[in-house]
């Protein structure tokens, strides 16, 4: 029976509603393809393409509903035959082959919008000059799907569209069914046409087809009988399994979409879109004639990434271009620092730059337009993508090898896709194209290179111009006052960036309140949040991988991008947007064809105000209040200024207040930018203009980063220039001008890059526009005209009150004053300073929390807990501005509440390193967090294995969570089986998408031990997890840990911003068991200023936000949701539970308790009190007792649960998740707060009641699949119980993942971190192995494959031996050094053992190594990446920016192509000739080849030795530079007599006197 319209829905996503926003959600996937060569169509292509999509299945997501999959789908050549005999029985008669075309729609299920709907359509294809030849039904089993999935299923129809004698030509024929399926979705999706929003078009062609929907990968050819149809063939098939963060059902998002499928994620989006709605009206016609306005807009903004992406690629498309054309503009290579690349496709892509931005972020994509078809990877290789060509003339490719059963004897190669590489098959040539054919024959259609010679002008090329009088004297500091300096303006942020050319650190993290509740004037920068990368897209790393980062910025008119001219590249070429005073008069000045430049005034002026409302209110000036209708008045003023220059033929548009005085006060520099931009945008002629910036507002990083995220091409910070100049006068800087400047300059644009490398995005071009920030305080009205497109969950301020701040610092710069040189504000807001901004931890609630802690005393403590509330409540903090609502009709007897030592088991302390804290302060933390039941974090320092034994008296030291971050410091297999909790840290408060540091001098012997690395020697963590490159690589881990450790929780770690809800989801969906939302105010060993003031949002919006959206997701009961960030108090604590949070963490009280005073010097080893110190002398100095920490934990707990008694709770259970228990403040009296709306935070989705409010369900790790448990363990029982030697050979599949790890546990559980003896476990697997193989495993197990591996395997390894050689039946023509054996990352933070690897490596192979020692036989980019110890022997070549950041270790390279030098990264090693070093060393060399070659059989190796006198001269020893300091000092250490740890002391303070 026909449902009801109004009951049906077209997708499952729930409108925006609290802090959900659908429009955050992201999706990852597995993605592949199959293709034979010669482009011979057979069904073998359809059903193997097919099994490679079920093969893939651990790639896709599934929520609560097991039936319900994340989408599933499969491309192909239109099938011809097929058609033929199912159209006969449906009375359709077809045209041949390529006369017709095939639609493949859903409609809805309503009987009467689904007819209206198919006569719209017929419509247009008949006002289109095309026929209509008949329809279809599309037969589906329905019944298989989960009830998610079917509640919104889609009628499925395919249309046969029979083409016109008029149109010859193939592509035009593609042309006309865009326009055909455009028009039609206007007509139909978009027109609010009942059941519209059922309809969708996955293709429309004469080439191909889709057949895809909201399916598990096991369901997509059971849903689809066509797809087993006798006559169902293709000579390519190109599958994708997704992975969303949501579970809600939405069929149109399933991919494969037209033109291609998506692994990764597009986080340059928003801009890209502004961009391409911008250039829209540029367009000329081109090939598309007349049709081209029926296209318009190009870019749908309904859809993913992926499918706007999709958008996009199909109009360059078919507007003119070839497939590998479009996606080399949209996807290029890092050419700008690429030092092995043509100069023909350098200059390809520095044109296309002048055109377009790269589309940026991680992602691997498949494209196909039913000729070819092939694959490209981002330029930094985030996505695995691996290949086989058979002998048989098939080629596949996915995501993952071992996807498709192959006999190796036919495997003739073994690829990669190499990052910014592309891999092509065209069936017309019959051959793979190669990357660099295919990009050179593209790049060589046109003459680009003249075309930059002759209209291409570098920026210092132009002529030099004065630069503007610099501002001096009482004129400055008027000035600085103006624009809103203080003293620490030039202390913390000039002074050290001038000085060092670095961006300056801070430490212990933010207690000030945030911009829109602090009483003082504040930047409109502060009211915007740093957004930046988690789990569904990595961080990049801008310092160890800069050669893929680009600051190149291009000033001057884009011109049409459908018309490739000579005259499109007519732009000014700079290196970096941030420019000094003497670059900005170049601007100026300019004086050539093609530019004309203009300064358009950004300053306004007061006009008189009623100060009657300003009566009393903080903040105000005494001139009264500034109106928000002058600063709307300048703004049209200059928007009108702005086209009308731009109609005069203006295209360099300098935005400028050096106009200010005490009549005209500056315009925000940040409102002008944006406004213009996007006013521009709205006119169309944004991309006709560049938009230059000179302002005396910008100072600091994040000032710079929001500027360029909301379109800004150019800025000058002139009065940042010229107070450097007068600190360089005054004697306050040593340096001179030009170094400062240039220093300060240098400083920034590094921090800017870092800035957006935090979002995985690695050009300025790709972020400029992209708007990467959340605003927290503006309200809508001003984003919705002034920066569009931004996302806000707190409305607060509006035009008048950010005039109102504007005037506060004018009337400030212009008052009178009895002397001219009065100091500038203090600030106050990177130290506390009693007349500067406010700190929830001042000396008076310092000293009150150490006292009642130190004395036991609870009253003491009632007073601490009031002092910081009501400082809360004075507008600190969000929680602050709630109000329990009490009833004294539910309240209860206190004795009816759980007890304290009940609720103190969900508390926790944070994960502060040891060596980020003194190991007094450290093992503080976990006795006391022991003895009350809570647990404590090591960090990610790891832990000493001496405090898993309890003590005497019954403490333990021992640290419940173990964390695993991103530089796997002491991460092995006695570690994780020796904790409660793995916690994953993804992201940390005071620093997200930056990876942590700990400074030379703070890594003591001992704690250079722990963490497997060298005394004395800096260490930094890689800002990404090398194994998180997305959503479902975040699974894996968890899964691996889970495998670890089968009794451990796992946690993860994510930081509080916009969609971190969403995230979450995902992660859940991951099979985490907890999930911590952190503040973004956490304390912090050392950070960027920048980000500890500007990246993430309160814990109050990131979990109320997470707890909404779990609870739309049907999620919330299968996780521990947690938080921490600045939690001081028992009203803290409550409103976090209120807010959903069931367990709590604190870092920064505590460590108050032992005597911390907030001096915020972490970073300098100079902490007074030796609580963040590794000096011997302040240690001693250290006085915390354990019993303050536990003093402090109790008192909370007895503060909750008088707060549970008067709210009537018993357990924290029943109150979590219960926010209507809070209301917002009444009658909020504060110049800028009062316009707050936070009111989402208190919402309550409307969920079924079977829909869990907190966790009652444990996650299914699905451990019972694990080879280990059905086979291994039973297999190493002798082994396990005495010792005894076992071995065994069995098959492997890439569906086995993390083999061996739940047995190598088991030894680390039985027999401590030392293991079993050499070879006791030998077990030899043939086949292809999946993720991870290996991973964690210890000392006693050797792992022979004879296969090939996907990426991880080895990771975290720590004793065992792991060998891989290829299958003894290979091919002939297969030669393994020339082919690849194993994935990505391979052996990162492995720790221990040995690796002998007969092939070749992929991207990252050893990042992080501390203790493995690896023959290989080629690595990818990148190998042995921030390595520690460890060694690394290559027999064959390398990729580029080898050893970057290695600062430990040894690596021996043949460099067999002599090209080694200039693909070593050399800015941490030193490089010598084997044959220069001792007989000893070389020896050990042969020896290791030796070895290679007798346990894996290498031809390769073989060959080495037979000439080895030969072939020594051309192998290189790579040393770190630090680590052979200190190895030299250890000598003579020896020398001089010491032994033992004498030895390794006396190096390390050698070495900490040379500056680490």
């Amino acid at each position: 029976m026909q449902a009801s319209q109004s009951s049906l829905r077209a997708s499952g996503i729930p409108p925006k509603q609290g802090l959900y926003d659908p429009s955050n959600e992201k999706d990852s996937c597995g993605v592949g393809f199959l293709c034979h060569l010669k482009g011979r169509k057979s069904r073998s292509i359809i059903e193997g393409a097919l099994e490679m999509c079920v093969n893939m299945d651990h790639r896709g997501g599934c929520g609560c509903d097991a039936n319900t999959g994340d989408g599933a789908g499969i491309f192909f050549q239109l099938p011809h035959k097929f058609f033929e005999t199912v159209s006969a029985g449906l009375g359709i008669e077809l045209p041949e082959e390529g006369r017709y075309a095939v639609g493949f729609l859903y409609l809805s299920p309503d009987e009467a919008a689904c007819s209206k709907a198919m006569s719209l359509f017929e419509g247009v294809v008949n006002e289109e000059g095309q026929s209509v030849l008949g329809w279809r039904d599309v037969p589906v089993k329905s019944e298989i799907l989960g009830a998610d999935s079917r509640s919104c299923e889609p009628l499925m129809k395919q249309i046969f569209i029979g083409r016109s004698d008029e149109i010859d030509d193939d592509q035009d024929f593609e042309r006309k069914l865009y326009v055909i399926r455009r028009r039609a979705s206007d007509q139909i999706r978009y027109s609010g046409l009942d059941g519209g929003d059922f309809f969708y078009s996955a293709t429309l062609s004469a080439r191909t087809i889709v057949y895809k929907g909201m399916l598990t990968t096991g369901q997509l050819g059971e849903y689809f009988t066509d797809l087993h149809h006798p006559d169902m063939e293709s000579a390519m098939a190109l599958v994708h399994s997704r992975f969303s963060t949501n579970t809600f059902p939405s069929w149109p998002r399933a991919q494969p979409f037209r033109y291609m499928s998506h692994n990764g994620e597009i986080n340059t989006m928003r801009g890209n879109a502004n961009w391409m709605q911008a250039r829209q009206q540029l367009l000329d016609s081109g090939v598309l004639g007349k049709d081209l306005e029926k296209l318009l807009p190009i870019i749908r903004d309904d859809g993913s990434d992926s499918a706007m992406f999709d958008n996009c690629l199909e109009f360059l498309v078919l507007s003119g271009r070839s497939l590998p054309h479009a996606v080399m503009m949209m996807i290029p290579e890092p050419w700008e620092k690429h030092e092995h690349m043509t100069e023909t496709k350098k200059n390809f892509y520095e044109y296309h730059a002048c055109m377009m931005e790269p589309w940026d972020g991680p992602a691997s994509i498949a494209f196909c337009d039913g000729i070819s078809i092939g694959a490209v990877l981002d330029r930094n290789g985030l996505r695995p993508s691996r290949y086989y060509v058979t002998s048989d003339d098939l080629v596949i490719m996915a995501s993952e090898v071992g996807v498709l059963k192959v006999d190796p004897a036919t495997v003739i190669q073994k690829g990669r896709l190499e990052p910014g590489r592309m891999f092509l098959v065209d069936t017309n040539k019959g051959r793979i194209v190669g990357d660099e054919e295919v990009k050179e024959e593209i790049a060589g259609e046109n003459p680009y290179g003249d075309w930059l010679s002759a209209n291409r002008i570098h920026f210092d090329d132009l002529t030099r111009f004065e630069q503007s009088s610099r501002i001096r004297g009482y004129n400055l500091t008027q000035r600085n006052r103006a624009f809103g300096y203080t003293f620490e303006d030039k202390r913390f942020i000039l002074g050290p960036s001038a000085e060092t050319g670095n961006q300056p650190l801070g430490s212990m993290g933010n207690d000030a309140p945030m911009a829109v509740l602090s009483d003082r004037s504040q930047l409109l920068y502060n009211y915007f949040r740093q957004l930046f990368a988690q789990v569904t897209n990595p961080a990049i790393d801008p310092i160890r991988e800069e050669l893929i980062t680009a600051s190149v910025t291009f000033v001057g008119s884009e011109q049409d991008i459908l018309d490739p001219r000579p005259e499109n590249c007519r732009m000014i070429r700079l290196e970096n947007p941030i420019i000094c005073s003497s670059s900005l008069a170049a601007l100026e000045n300019l004086d050539l064809a093609g530019f004309e430049p203009r300064k358009l005034p950004i300053v306004y002026t007061f006009k008189e105000q009623d100060s009657d409302s300003a009566d009393n209110e903080e903040g105000q000036s005494a001139g009264g209040a500034a109106s928000g209708g002058d600063l709307e008045e300048a703004m049209a003023g200059l928007c009108a200024a702005a086209d009308s220059a731009i109609s005069e033929g203006v295209n360099v548009l300098i935005l400028s207040d050096r106009g200010v005085d005490e009549q005209h006060a500056p315009i925000p520099a940040l409102l002008a930018v944006a406004g213009l931009h996007h006013h521009l945008i709205s006119r169309g002629t944004r991309t006709k203009v560049s938009i230059v910036l000179e302002s005396g507002e910008p100072r600091e990083v994040h000032h710079f980063a929001v500027l360029l995220g909301y379109g800004v091409d150019v800025v000058n910070p002139y009065l940042a220039i010229d107070t450097i100049a007068a600190m360089i006068d005054s004697g306050e800087l040593s340096d001179d001008y030009d170094a400062a400047v240039s220093k300060y300059l240098k400083a920034s644009i590094k921090g800017v890059v870092k800035t957006m490398s935090k979002m995985g995005i690695s050009t300025v071009a790709s972020y400029r526009g992209a708007q990467i920030f959340e605003c927290v305080g503006l309200n809508e009205e001003v984003i919705g005209k002034y920066f569009c497109g931004t996302a806000s969950r707190v409305e607060g301020i509006g035009l008048d009150v950010i005039s109102q701040e504007v005037k506060i610092r004018h009337d400030d710069a212009f008052k009178p004053r009895e002397v001219e040189n009065e100091a500038l504000d203090a600030g106050g807001l990177y130290q506390w300073r009693a007349d500067g901004e406010r700190h929830l931890f001042n000396p008076q609630s310092i000293h009150l929390l150490q006292q009642a802690t130190r004395l036991g005393d609870y009253d003491l403590f009632t007073s601490y807990s009031e002092l910081i509330d009501n400082q809360s409540r004075d507008f600190y903090t969000l929680r602050g501005l709630m109000e329990f609502k009490f009833d004294p009709a539910v309240a209860i007897p206190l004795e009816e509440v759980e007890p304290a030592s009940e609720i103190a088991k969900r508390f926790k302390t944070g994960a502060m390193s040891y060596g980020s804290i003194s190991k007094e302060a450290h093992e503080a933390l976990a006795v006391a967090m022991n003895r009350v039941g809570g647990r404590s974090n090591t960090g990610e320092g790891g832990e000493d294995p001496i405090r898993f034994e309890p003590l005497p008296n019954g403490d333990s030291k021992k640290s419940a969570i173990k964390q695993i971050a991103s530089g796997r410091f002491g991460v092995h297999s006695h570690y994780l089986v020796n904790a409660e909790e793995l916690q994953i840290k993804i992201s940390q408060g005071a620093k997200p998408g930056e990876g942590g540091e700990l400074p030379g001098h703070k890594v003591l012997p001992q704690i250079a031990k722990v963490r497997g690395t060298t005394p004395g020697v800096g260490l930094i963590s890689p800002p990404p997890h090398h194994d998180i490159y997305s959503i479902e690589d975040m699974a894996e881990l968890i899964h691996d840990l889970k495998n670890a450790n089968v009794n451990a929780r796992v946690n993860v770690k994510l930081v509080s911003e916009i969609g971190v809800g969403t995230v979450a989801a995902g992660v859940v969906k991951a099979k985490a068991d907890v999930v911590l939302i952190s503040g973004h105010d956490g304390g912090t060993g050392a950070s960027p200023r920048s980000s500890i003031q500007h990246a993430g949002c309160p814990w109050e919006l990131g979990l109320a936000e997470t707890h909404q959206t779990l609870l739309l997701n049907d999620l919330r009961s299968r996780v521990v949701l947690e938080t921490d960030g600045q939690l001081k108090t028992a009203r803290d604590v409550v409103i976090a539970a209120l807010l959903g949070a069931e367990e709590y963490g604190f870092s920064t009280a505590p460590l108050v308790t032992l005597g911390c005073l907030m001096m915020r010097v972490c970073h300098k080893n100079t902490c007074p009190v030796g609580v963040a110190t590794q000096d011997p002398r302040l240690r001693a100095k250290f006085n915390g007792a354990v019993d303050n920490v536990v003093n402090f934990m109790n008192f909370v707990a007895e503060g909750i649960r008088e707060l549970m008694a008067k709210l009537g709770f018993r357990t924290i259970n029943e109150m979590v998740g219960q926010c209507d228990r809070l209301e917002m403040r009444k009658a909020i009296d504060h110049w800028k707060a009062k316009g707050l709306d936070y009111s989402n935070i208190l919402y309550q989705p409307e969920v079924s009641d079977e829909v869990g409010s907190y966790c009652t369900q444990t996650q299914d790790h699905l451990l019972d699949r694990a080879l280990d448990n059905t086979a291994l363990l039973d297999l190493c029982k002798p082994a396990l119980e005495s010792g005894s030697r076992v071995s065994a050979e069995l098959p492997i599949l890439n569906t086995n993942r993390v083999v061996g790890t739940i047995t190598g546990a088991e030894i680390s559980r039985r027999f401590g971190a030392e293991g079993l003896p050499e070879d006791t476990i030998q077990l030899k697997f043939t086949g292809s192995a999946g993720q991870s193989f290996g991973a964690f495993c210890p000392q006693g197990m050797t792992l022979e494959l004879e296969g090939d591996a996907n990426d991880y395997i080895g990771k975290g390894l720590c004793g065992t031996k792991v060998i891989v050689y290829p299958p003894r039946n290979s091919h002939p023509d297969f030669v393994p050094e020339e082919n690849i054996i194993i994935g990505n990352v391979a052996f990162y933070g492995a720790t221990s053992g040995q690796a002998n690897i007969a092939g070749v490596a992929g991207e990252r192979f050893c990042v992080r190594n501390s203790g493995v020692h690896a023959v290989v036989e080629g690595v990818g980019d990148h190998a042995c990446e921030y390595m520690t110890g460890g060694s690394v022997l290559c027999l064959g070549g390398t990729g580029r920016n080898f050893a970057a950041g290695m600062s430990g270790g040894v690596a021996y390279v043949y460099d067999e192509d002599r090209d080694f030098e200039s693909k070593l990264n050399r800015a941490m090693v030193n490089l010598y000739p084997l044959i220069e070093c001792g007989d000893s060393e070389i020896s050990e060399v042969k020896r290791r080849i030796e070895k290679h070659v007798e346990v894996t059989g290498s031809e390769k190796g073989k060959r080495l030795l037979t000439d080895w006198s030969n072939i020594v001269p051309q192998f290189y020893k790579v040393l770190p530079a630090d680590y052979e300091r200190v190895l030299n000092a250890i000598k003579r250490a020896e020398e001089s007599g010491l032994e033992g740890d004498a030895v390794i002391l006396a190096a390390f303070e050698e070495n900490a006197k040379v500056g680490n």
